[in-house]
C-alpha cells in the first residue's frame, strides 16, 4: 500500500516540474520583451555666439565687394587730384582723432604736411572744384563737393578702426619725411592705400563675422538643446559661486 502511494507521487512529480518550468519560461519571456529605457537627450556644448570685430555694432553697412573682386569705397577709381585730397582728408581725421600721447607725432606731421605740400594740395583742390562745377551749376556744385567730402571724412572716422588707423597715420608720418613735393602726387595713391588698409581689413573681418553668425544661428539658433556646462561653470558650482 505504501509502495502504491509512493508510485503515485512519483507519477505526479514530472507534472509539477513541468508546470514550474512553464512558469519560469513565461517570466523570462516577459523580461526579454520589456523595452529598453529611452536614450538620454543629446548633449551639445554650444560655443559662444560670434561677436562683431573690434566692438562694432551687430548691424552696420559696409562697402560691398563687387564682381571684379574689389571692395569699392570712396577711394576707388578716383583721379590723382582726388587721391591727393582724400589723403589730406584722411590725415586731417587722424590729426583730430589720434590724440593719445603715443600718437603725438601725427599732429606735428600733419602741420608739416600742409606747409610742405602746399602747392600740390592747392592744385588738387582747384582741379576737384573745376570737376564738380562741370557736373553741377551754381550752389549745387558746392553742395555736391561738400557731400562727397563728408563721405570721405565719415569713412575715415569709423570708431572700431581707430587703433589701426592711428598706427597707419604714424607710419604715413614717417614715410612722408622722404617724399619730395615733386613726387607727392605719385605717392598719394600709395599713401592713401596705407591709410585705407585698416578699414578694408575691418570690413573683411566684419563679413567673416556675418558668415560665422549665420552658421551659428543655423546650428544653434532654434529648438531645444541640452547644454553641458563648461569646465569653469562646473567648478564654480562645486565651489558654490553659481546656483
Amino acid at each position: 500500500m505504501e509502495n502504491l502511494k509512493f508510485k503515485g507521487l512519483g507519477r505526479g512529480l514530472p507534472l509539477l516540474a513541468g508546470s514550474a518550468m512553464t512558469l519560469m519560461m513565461a517570466v523570462l519571456s516577459g523580461c526579454a520583451t520589456k523595452p529598453p529605457p529611452p536614450p538620454p537627450p543629446p548633449v551639445v556644448v554650444i560655443p559662444p555666439m560670434p561677436a562683431p570685430p573690434m566692438g562694432a555694432p551687430p548691424e552696420m553697412t559696409i562697402p560691398p565687394v563687387t564682381q571684379d573682386g574689389v571692395r569699392h569705397t570712396v577711394n576707388t577709381g578716383i583721379s590723382t587730384s582726388q587721391a591727393v585730397w582724400n589723403l589730406r582728408s584722411a590725415y586731417n581725421v587722424a590729426a583730430l582723432n589720434c590724440v593719445e600721447p603715443q600718437y603725438a607725432p601725427i599732429l606735428a606731421g600733419y602741420k608739416r604736411f600742409l606747409a610742405f605740400y602746399a602747392k600740390p594740395l592747392d592744385s588738387a583742390y582747384k582741379e576737384i572744384d573745376r570737376s564738380f562745377r562741370t557736373q553741377h551749376t551754381g550752389r549745387a556744385a558746392v553742395v555736391a563737393f561738400e557731400s562727397y567730402q563728408t563721405q570721405v571724412y565719415n569713412f575715415f572716422s569709423l570708431p572700431p578702426v581707430d587703433t589701426g588707423f592711428c598706427q597707419a597715420a604714424m607710419e604715413l608720418t614717417i614715410e612722408l619725411q622722404t617724399v619730395d613735393p615733386s613726387q607727392f602726387e605719385a605717392y598719394s595713391f600709395s599713401g592713401l592705400a596705407k591709410m585705407e588698409a585698416p578699414f578694408k581689413a575691418f570690413f573683411d573681418s566684419y563679413e567673416q563675422y556675418r558668415a560665422d553668425l549665420a552658421a551659428w544661428q543655423a546650428r544653434y539658433g532654434g529648438g531645444f538643446i541640452t547644454v553641458r556646462p563648461s569646465e569653469q561653470q562646473t567648478m564654480a558650482r562645486r565651489e558654490g559661486y553659481v546656483q
